[in-house]
């Protein structure tokens, strides 16, 4: 091999390996947070949100019935990794039940908050934003309706 095809062979190697790169790069970029939450911000410390896994969660899975939602207050459906509230009478809001601190899981809706347990994290009802630290990013926004005497994600 000459000394200019090995010079040429490097360079095509070297191009090789750079594309890889930015290809991983571009691809470890490229899936934002659901409903454009500032999850993607992460601070020191806190996981950034990743977007639903394609295949659960997915639109039009009915997550439980009306009647499962406290006025006042709200319901966690585990399978489906969502919280649902009722801040008042026939307004609903849905959230992805992981906390925004270090992913831990939602454990309980009372006394007017969305709680985990873990670091003692709270969060309104009706918007998901913190009302108690150490959470500093809201829970993850997820559309719902109601159907007749169910609620569906939407």
């Amino acid at each position: 091999m000459s000394k200019e095809e090995t010079v040429t062979s490097r360079r095509a190697l070297l191009a090789g390996v750079g594309a890889v790169g930015a290809v991983t790069v571009l691809s470890a970029c490229g899936a934002d947070d659901d409903a454009g939450s500032a999850a993607t911000s992460g601070q020191a410390g806190e996981p950034t949100d990743q977007a639903e896994d394609p295949g659960s969660n997915g639109g039009g899975q009915v997550l439980g019935k009306v009647a499962d939602v406290p006025v006042g207050g709200g319901a966690i459906f585990t399978s489906a990794q969502m919280v649902v509230t009722q801040p008042t009478a026939g307004q609903f809001h849905g959230f992805r039940a992981v906390c925004t601190h270090q992913g831990c899981p939602i454990a309980s809706v009372d006394s007017g908050t969305i709680n985990c347990s873990c670091h003692g994290s709270k969060f309104a009802l009706d918007s998901g934003e913190p009302r108690n630290g150490p959470a500093t990013r809201p829970l993850t926004s997820r559309e719902v309706v109601v159907k007749g005497d169910e609620i569906v994600l939407a």
